[in-house]
Parts: C-alpha cells; sequence; structure tokens
C-alpha cells in the first residue's frame, strides 16, 4: 500500500483497494484494528498548518464509521459506547449502550462479576478463572490465542547467555509443570516435551525441553560455569498476576543448578521502553502475533533487523534467509522445508524460551450471549445481547 491511486471510492459505504503485487501478508492486514478509516471530512476541519492531519484532535475524538460511537471518555477509568443506529457495514448491534470500566484490582474485578454488577469481566487471573469455570454460576469461555506465547527471553550479547550452552542449560532448568499448574492452573497449553525433530509448521508448537536438572548442570560445566553465575530476571509489573509466580518459580528452579536470580520488577508503564532498550539479561514477556503465520510471527521476534520485539538481541543470517524465503513461498513443499527450518534454529539456539501459549478467558453472566473470539483480543460488542 503505497500509492493514493490504489485506494479507490466504489460507492458512499465501500472502498476497493488495488494491490501492487502478490502478498498473502497485504489481505490479512488490512483485517488487524490499526487499519482504520478516517471520516477525512471531519478531521480537515480540526486540522492546523502545524497539525495537517489532525492528529492530535484525533488523540482525544473519534472520526470512525463504526457501529457505536463514543458517548463519554474518562482516560484511565471509563469509556461509554452508544449505539450507531445508521450504521451500514452489517446489522444494528442488540445492545444499545456499552460501558467500559477500567478496575486495576484484579479481587475487585471478580467480586463484581460475582455479584452481577459487571455483565462480562477480562483479565481475571488464572486461579479465578479455574474457580469460577468449576462453580458454574457465570458463562466462561476460555480460546486458545493463536501465534502467542509467554516466553523467557536470554539476550545473547549480553554474557553468559551469548554461550548457548548456557542458554541450553536454562531451558532445561525451567519447572515446566510447576509453572502449568501453581501460576496458570492449566489456563494454558504447554510449550514443552516437544519432539527431538521439527516436522511439521504449526506455530506455536512444543520445544523439546523438559525440566532436567542433572542435565542442565552438565551444560552448565561444558560451558565452564560449574558454580553457576548471578543474572537479573525483569518482568512486567502490570502482568504481575501470571508473570511473578512463574519467575518466582523460575528463580528457585535456576538456583538449584547455581544460577543466582534476581527479581526485576518493572512498572508496566515502562516495560516496553525498558525491555526495548536490549540492556535486560534475562525476562520473561509475552508475545502474540496478530497474523496467524510462523513466518510472520518469526520476522517480528528472531529476524536480524533486531526489531523491537527481538529481546534476545539475536541475529542469524541463516535464520532470516529462510524467513525472507518463507514469507513469499509459493511452494508448498519449499514452504514447509522453510518453516521446518528456522524452527529448527530457533530450538537449537534457543534464545528464547517458550514455555506456554496462553488462552483468553472471559467470564460473563448467563444472561449475556453472542460472545465472539477475535486474533486482537479485544471484545466485540456487535454480536453481544442481554436478555
Amino acid at each position: 500500500m503505497q500509492k493514493p491511486e490504489q485506494f479507490v471510492a466504489v460507492d458512499d459505504y465501500t472502498f476497493r483497494i488495488d494491490f501492487l503485487r502478490k502478498d498473502k501478508l497485504t489481505m490479512p492486514d488490512l483485517t488487524v484494528p490499526s487499519a482504520a478509516v478516517i471520516n477525512s471530512e471531519l478531521a480537515k476541519k480540526h486540522a492546523t498548518d502545524k497539525d495537517p492531519w489532525a492528529m492530535d484532535w484525533l488523540k482525544n475524538n473519534e472520526a470512525g464509521g463504526g457501529a457505536f460511537r463514543v458517548e463519554k471518555w474518562t482516560p484511565g477509568q471509563e469509556l461509554i459506547y452508544q449505539r450507531f443506529d445508521d450504521w451500514k457495514s452489517g446489522p444494528v448491534p442488540k445492545i444499545q449502550r456499552v460501558i467500559w470500566r477500567i478496575v486495576p484490582s484484579a479481587g475487585n474485578r471478580r467480586a463484581l462479576i460475582e455479584r452481577g454488577d459487571a455483565d462480562i469481566s477480562v483479565d481475571l487471573p488464572p486461579k479465578d478463572v479455574a474457580e469460577m469455570a468449576n462453580d458454574k454460576k457465570l458463562t466462561v469461555v476460555g480460546s486458545l490465542i493463536e501465534s502467542a506465547l509467554i516466553y523467557l527471553s536470554m539476550n545473547v550479547k549480553i554474557p553468559p547467555f551469548d554461550n548457548v550452552k548456557v542458554r541450553q542449560a536454562v531451558a532445561y532448568a525451567i519447572p515446566y509443570q510447576k509453572i502449568m499448574d501453581a501460576a496458570m492452573f492449566g489456563r494454558g497449553k504447554p510449550m514443552f516435551g516437544g519432539p527431538g525433530e521439527v516436522t511439521r509448521t504449526e506455530w506455536p508448537q512444543p520445544t523439546p525441553y523438559v525440566t532436567d536438572l542433572a542435565k542442565a548442570k552438565q551444560l552448565l560445566v561444558e560451558a565452564g560455569l560449574p558454580d553457576g553465575f548471578e543474572t537479573t530476571l525483569s518482568f512486567d509489573l502490570g502482568y504481575a498476576v501470571t508473570q511473578e509466580p512463574l519467575c518466582v518459580l523460575v528463580q528457585e528452579s535456576l538456583a538449584q543448578i547455581g544460577i543466582r536470580v534476581t527479581l526485576n520488577k518493572v512498572p508496566g508503564a515502562n516495560w516496553r521502553a525498558e525491555f526495548s532498550k536490549k540492556t535486560l539479561p534475562l525476562l520473561a514477556n509475552v508475545f502474540g502475533a496478530w497474523l496467524d503465520f510462523p513466518e510472520y510471527f518469526f520476522y517480528w521476534n528472531y529476524h536480524g533487523q533486531n526489531s523491537l520485539f527481538n529481546d534476545m538481541s539475536y541475529q542469524n543470517p541463516a535464520m532470516d534467509k529462510l524467513i525472507d524465503a518463507a514469507r513469499f513461498e509459493t511452494d508448498p513443499k519449499k514452504y514447509d522445508e522453510e518453516v521446518e527450518g528456522f524452527i529448527t534454529i530457533a530450538f537449537t539456539d534457543v534464545p528464547r524460551i517458550p514455555v506456554f501459549q496462553p488462552w483468553l478467558d472471559v467470564a460473563m453472566q448467563k444472561n449475556v450471549t453472542g460472545y465472539r473470539y477475535w486474533f486482537h483480543r479485544q471484545l466485540d460488542y456487535r454480536q453481544l445481547a442481554k436478555t
């Protein structure tokens, strides 16, 4: 999408985009939330010489054409939507008004949904979700988030993580099952204990690593670190409900092979700025690719162009070549070989340790219907109904 001429107004409610070249990612890219259609006539009324695109005005005002319009917005607290009855791009929603509140305390979120003061609640701790699902007083829906991982990254530019045997030792020292049981209460898909050889293109897929402290210690000896070493494990405090118990379990397990870990709790508002500096030696994080293609995930996370999400500072020309080829490959057999190739390198070099694939959990009152999971993990109110 490079030229204005590619965008064609077909009629008052339809536009067409003409592609310049064959690229399987272009069409799905158009369906992500960041590809918004702005009402140019409205926006231009608020443009200035210094702000010709009205970007400053758009920070606090809407100029879209969706099924709901913003009635009121209190940043950090509340957003109220009012149905747009003249919407032309589908059936008019059944819900007339939506009040979306930010409730920082997980305990308060659970209390609100259990008392009936909230119709829907998201971002609940796994323990709460597991208990509510078992209790069956509410409707609990858990959807596996495609192309998403909770993982541990090691910065390959910072010793001793520049040594592949050290990284493999850490991978064998992670208490995977304890994390699934004690931190996630089963609300995730394990990404460990897979086959020794990669023979499929599915992503995410389990690594061959399992908890094996004896093997981890031996690898540290081979790396020249029989007494272990000291390091810092950083995580986003905004996701402390799951990340903190995960990191504590990792800290305890690594101590058993001589790796002495200090936990670094980074405030959520500072997290992206901190991990993007590429100065954290060891960190726990989450990444979900909106487009469910393995080469898309690897392009943003492992490619040597060193994007924001390559928090390992990892660079491997052989992997880059396979990722680049897979993005535009038309031969199914070659595509499989390329994807299996870069996944194999990722598991061997292990700059990042996949731990589990998360679920998106939503709790609802029994009288709420029409919930639909979306890859962008945000609630879509258009299909919801309340009896």
